[in-house]
């Protein structure tokens, strides 16, 4: 085995995690599961996509598995719009939100959002925590969100988005548990995942269980783009992982835990470049199969995460919800992770349009054939190029998924030509990128190629530092008989490493 599996291997046992049936059991690890997400497969039920697709059940609608964990307990949830329930059986919702347009089948049932549903079943919830765009997933990007009242419950909300970002004492003083239930759509530099950091890293420092409540990530088949880098840390990357990083929430949950990326002692408040530091190189004898170390009982807190079953990364999935307001559309998921990077320069990626991140466009450096009026709106109050026409492509005829780095290579050498300013918010650029080697390739005249191929090493060492947290397969194949992950958990030890 490499040394850097071995490595791995180590620090997953360390980390302590358990894996447990559907009855919440725990039972000693399983190394050779955690490695290899390989199980036998029954492939006649996993034929094709659709037929998976029709079985998928995301962690909130898999009550036996989490709802006994919650009673008796004074329950926090960290929601917002996304964090609805397919079928559950309870009329009304505490949030409406824009269905994402698809021809994907949907259960014909309405959707019904997890607080009601676990107030319907009497869960004791006691407060709310909202991310980047408020509880009803209104607020447009970057603006900051007040704490609230919820009109239909009277629940208390606290935002985690403004002036601050991670959980008080005081939000967690009447909090037992926390629950964590948001729709991600695959990129580092969607806030959620930065929500999420702060939300494992506040709970450990109070000793609070979290549960976090998988879903799918729609742009789960592909991993790519540059690594992080410790001088671009910021709420828009907080992790030493690609731009797309191929994981879901709940696996990136175990990664943030085991790899000791949080500070788990309030007293050893790390900053998040201080994961970048070297892991010591210590290799222990002893068989993989033995128990795993135990934190002190005092400084624990428990994450156990309930995965989505009967979902692989390449199965096509269609949100229910807009994840946020300027990603309306499967098609603005798609290409988002290529047309985020626009923010950073002078082009329009359609805020203030009915299309965004949907097209590119400027109101003089032809960019496309299509005239399109910029105007501000609730989703973007101040939209890039305000009260103008943009010069636009609509990208949605382009078929771009995954990282496309010709288009902004394209981009940039019509502004060049014309002698146009393109990146006009370089240091913002350089931290969605995680590096200001993109910004630089680009600028020196690179190709597409000659990029990609600079990331290569950082994408093969990441990939096998997510090996062991990964909880689902890469293609419908691999799915186990039964379609289930089963309960994962892990103790959040309360010590860092430090050289």
């Amino acid at each position: 085995m490499p040394i850097k599996s071995l490595l791995t291997l180590v620090l997953l046992l360390s980390a302590a995690i358990t894996f447990s049936r559907p009855s919440c059991a725990q039972t000693a690890i399983n190394t050779n599961a955690v490695v290899n997400t390989k199980a036998a497969v029954n492939t006649k039920a996993y034929e094709g996509a659709d037929v998976a697709e029709r079985r998928l059940q995301v962690g909130a609608a898999q009550f036996d598995e989490y709802l006994p964990l919650l009673e008796g307990k004074r329950v926090t949830l960290v929601v917002n719009q996304s964090s609805i329930i397919e079928g559950s059986g309870v009329e009304g919702s505490t949030i409406k939100s824009p269905a994402v347009k698809s021809s994907a089948v949907k259960n014909s049932t309405e959707p019904t959002h997890l607080v009601d549903v676990l107030l319907s079943r009497d869960i004791n919830v006691v407060s709310i925590m909202s991310p980047e765009h408020g509880f009803r997933g209104k607020a447009g990007a970057g603006e900051k969100i007040d704490n609230d009242v919820d009109a239909k419950t009277g629940l208390p909300i606290h935002s985690l988005y403004g002036k601050t970002k991670k959980p008080t004492d005081d939000m967690l003083a009447n909090t037992d548990i926390l629950v964590f239930d948001i729709q991600d759509v695959g990129l580092r530099f969607y806030t959620y995942l930065s929500t999420l950091h702060y939300v494992l890293e506040a709970a450990a420092q109070a000793h609070i269980p979290v549960i976090v409540l998988d879903r799918p990530n729609p742009n789960g088949a592909f991993t790519d783009g540059p690594i992080l880098q410790p001088d671009y840390v910021s709420f828009v990357g907080m992790h030493a992982i690609p731009v797309l990083h191929g994981m879901t929430l709940g696996e990136l949950a175990l990664m943030i835990v085991g790899e000791q990326w949080i500070a788990t002692d309030a007293s050893d408040a790390k900053q998040p470049a201080q994961q970048y530091q070297s892991k010591p190189q210590t290799l222990q004898s002893k068989p993989l199969q033995s128990q795993p170390h135990q934190p002190k009982p005092q400084a624990q807190a428990l994450l156990t995460v309930i995965p989505v079953a009967n979902y692989h990364k390449q199965m096509p999935y269609s949100l229910p919800v807009a994840p946020s307001p300027n990603l309306p559309t499967d098609a603005a998921i798609t290409l988002y992770p290529t047309l985020c990077f626009f923010e950073g320069t002078d082009v329009s990626v359609g805020r203030g349009t009915p299309l965004p991140f949907q097209l590119i466009g400027h109101p003089v450096v032809a960019l496309g054939d299509e005239s399109i009026g910029v105007a501000a709106n609730q989703a973007a109050p101040s939209p890039k190029h305000n009260n103008t026409t943009l010069k636009a492509s609509l990208m949605t005829q382009a078929l771009v998924s995954g990282l496309d780095i010709e288009v902004l290579l394209s981009a940039y050498a019509q502004f060049k030509e014309q002698g146009i300013t393109f990146f006009t918010r370089p240091d913002f650029f350089d931290k969605l990128a995680g590096t200001d080697s993109l910004r630089q390739a680009i600028i020196a005249g690179k190709t597409s190629k000659q990029i990609q191929a600079s990331w290569a090493e950082g994408l093969a060492t990441f990939k096998q530092l997510r090996a062991p947290y990964l909880l689902y397969p890469l293609t419908a194949s691999e799915l186990p008989s039964e379609g289930k992950g089963g309960v994962n958990t892990i103790n959040m030890k309360a010590e860092t490493h430090h050289e």
